[in-house]
C-alpha cells in the first residue's frame, strides 16, 4: 500500500512537472500560441473581383474548417458585386434596346419622308 502511494505520488509529481515546464513558460515558452492563419490574398479592395481573383482566393482552414468571418466576408464581397454587375448589364442591355428602337423607327421615318419630298 505504502509502495502504491508512493507511486502516486511520484506520477503527480512528474504530471506537474512537465505541465509547468510546457505552460509556465508565458510567451517565450516552449510552446507558444499559435497565430490564427488569416486570409493572405484578400480580395482586391480597389478594382472589381476578376474571375482570375476568385479563382486564386484560398480560404485558411481553422480548427473546425474554415473561418467564418473571413468566409462571410469574401462571400458578400462577391455576392455584392455580382448584384452590382447583373443592374449594370440590365441597365446597358435596356438602353441598347432603346437605342435600337430609335434607330429603327429613325429608318421607318426617313424613306417615308423623302418619298413625300419627290411627290411635288
Amino acid at each position: 500500500m505504502v509502495m502504491f502511494l508512493f507511486l502516486v505520488v511520484a506520477l503527480a509529481v512528474v504530471v506537474a512537472a512537465v505541465t509547468l515546464a510546457v505552460v509556465g513558460g508565458g510567451d517565450n515558452g516552449p510552446l507558444p500560441e499559435a497565430a490564427p492563419e488569416r486570409l493572405r490574398d484578400s480580395l482586391p479592395p480597389d478594382r472589381p473581383v476578376g474571375r482570375a481573383d476568385v479563382d486564386a482566393l484560398r480560404l485558411p482552414v481553422a480548427a473546425r474548417g474554415y473561418r467564418m468571418a473571413d468566409v462571410d466576408d469574401a462571400l458578400g464581397r462577391l455576392g455584392a458585386e455580382l448584384g452590382e454587375r447583373d443592374a449594370r448589364i440590365a441597365n446597358l442591355e435596356s438602353a441598347l434596346a432603346g437605342a435600337r428602337a430609335a434607330a429603327a423607327h429613325l429608318s421607318m421615318d426617313k424613306p417615308a419622308a423623302h418619298h413625300e419630298d419627290e411627290q411635288p
